[in-house]
């Protein structure tokens, strides 16, 4: 059975996952926004019931280089609230995929592919 905490909740367990992100990768970070979205919207080609937990859209900085600083938006991350609450049955198991979930979108940000994200286990 889905487990559902109100939006503030959720964002306030957001935060405290980036809170548990290393201080010396936390101020690494450039230029990334992380946002809270209710669901993912399938982009085409993707089946429509496609469902991620987060989503890291942007350059990571592996890939920068001097062009990039000149009126480069900002990267996104997306957490996606309902996905979420839909696959965990507890308080507990909600705030650790999240946590799980941030850490996976922060590493897309520095250039960790999946692959070594599941070696990792954090995937």
């Amino acid at each position: 059975m889905p487990f559902e905490i109100p939006r503030e909740e959720f964002e306030e367990a957001v935060d405290d996952a980036i809170d548990r992100i290393p201080d010396d990768l936390a101020r690494a970070m450039d230029n990334v926004a992380i946002l809270v979205v209710e669901e993912y919207e399938p982009r085409p080609g993707e089946p429509a019931d496609t469902e991620l937990l987060g989503l890291y859209e942007g350059t990571p900085l592996t890939e920068r280089d001097s062009w990039w600083d000149a009126g480069s938006l900002p990267d996104r991350i997306s957490i996606f609230r309902g996905p979420l609450m839909r696959l965990c049955g507890s308080r507990e198991e909600l705030v650790e995929e999240i946590l799980v979930t941030v850490v996976h979108e922060v590493a897309h940000h520095f250039g960790i592919d999946d692959e070594r994200l599941h070696e990792l286990g954090w995937a």
